[in-house]
């Protein structure tokens, strides 16, 4: 079996409503997928992490660097296509987009690997510990409104209505807003309901601590990316500063950039983006790295379908932490606010909040060969869009 043809489909649409974090706010959402052919017939979909401009840049990574380096190599040589696609890159980049597109490219390559030899990714990985996910619920994007307090709080209501136990939000607008926007969405939903809160690296660690003594009183599980992912130092302060967990990684790439934040021990609970970091290939050794440390994994999940579909596997073939009789379930993070490329995507789609409001909180396997899913390419035409 060889690759054939590497192709980056860039979708892009207009969002009816502005959402925003604490760097900026967007009208479009976007999505890069990869597809990898083969001559034998079979096809494999991976996805890169990266919106806005930026996916365009990855989709010329991917067209024009990549794939001339690896025409023509078996799929099934995972590791040696990794290695030869870093090594190359390697002066050029050891982070951020290269590492994005090569991503796409690999996720690619195990799922053509599923379907060639008829097995579920997380067979490949070494079996399911978990039948079914628990999901927990992403929303309350910030928006330039004078009623945002209000608006959070009747969104945490939706989320936790559609029957998930746990839910994430945003902050990043100064101590005084941010503690405010908490304490109204934990007034909303009330004690029972888990409760995280993502900064985005909006803040110094000077700034970080006393928002985290706020956040501790109002019940929040982990404070996210509460400084910059460079910033090491002021992770471990934090987590020594503060017993509320610490969480990040989502910009992290590789198992060399992980290996800082595991061994500085800077967060409570370690979040890898598999379509950044560098596919499934490297997940699997940042993860290696993790579980030897006794940190736990909660995936970072942004994106298509693909990528939910992809962390579907990777979740279900990670093992309890550090294991118990009852151990406490990693978490599937699944965004709530609109988005046609999650939900219309498929030709099959993963239905995950109805799966979450008919289960009471929890997401079966996709049971296919390689992830199990199969994008629309009616879809896929209407919404591709060039730089």
């Amino acid at each position: 079996m060889k690759i054939t043809k590497i192709i980056s489909h860039v979708l892009q649409y207009d969002l009816e409503e502005e959402l925003g974090y604490s760097q900026q706010y967007y009208l479009k959402r976007t999505t890069h997928l990869v597809e990898v052919q083969t001559d034998v017939g079979i096809t494999g979909w991976g996805e890169c992490f990266g919106g806005g401009n930026v996916a365009f840049a990855n989709k010329a990574i991917v067209e024009k660097v990549i794939q001339p380096m690896i025409l023509g190599m078996n799929p099934m040589d995972r590791e040696v296509i990794w290695h030869t696609v870093y090594n190359l890159l390697r002066d050029h980049g050891q982070k951020g987009m290269p590492m994005q597109s090569l991503s796409g490219v690999d996720i690619a390559l195990w799922d053509i690997a599923g379907k060639a030899l008829n097995q579920p990714v997380y067979q490949l990985l070494g079996g399911a510990f978990r039948e079914r996910i628990p999901a927990y619920g992403y929303g309350m994007m910030l928006q330039r409104v004078p009623d945002l307090k209000e608006r959070f709080a009747a969104e945490a209501v939706a989320i936790r209505e559609k029957g998930f136990k746990a839910m994430k939000m945003k902050t990043g607008l100064g101590h005084k807003k941010d503690v405010e926007l908490v304490e109204a969405v934990r007034n909303a939903i009330g004690d029972d309901v888990g409760l995280m809160v993502d900064a985005n690296h909006a803040y110094t660690t000077r700034e970080a601590i006393p928002m985290g003594r706020e956040f501790e009183k109002l019940g929040v599980d982990w404070f996210e990316e509460p400084v910059a992912p460079e910033d090491y130092r002021g992770y471990r302060d934090l987590c020594e500063a503060l017993d509320l967990n610490i969480s990040g990684g989502e910009c992290e790439f590789t198992r060399w950039g992980h290996r800082e934040l595991i061994q500085n021990r800077c967060v409570d609970i370690l979040q890898p983006e598999v379509c950044a970091l560098g596919g499934i290939t490297e997940y699997q050794k940042v993860l290696a790295l993790a579980t030897a440390n006794f940190i736990p994994v909660v995936n970072h999940v942004w994106g298509s379908a693909v990528a939910v579909g992809t962390n579907l596997h990777l979740l279900a073939a990670l093992p309890d932490l550090p294991g118990a009789a009852h151990p406490v379930q990693p978490m599937l993070e699944y965004d709530t606010t609109p988005n046609r490329f999650r939900e219309e995507l498929l030709t099959e789609p993963l239905r995950i909040q109805e799966q979450v409001a008919e289960s009471g909180g929890t997401v079966a396997l996709p049971k296919g060969p390689g992830l199990g899913i199969e994008p629309d390419r009616d879809f896929i035409k209407h919404f591709e869009v060039d730089a």
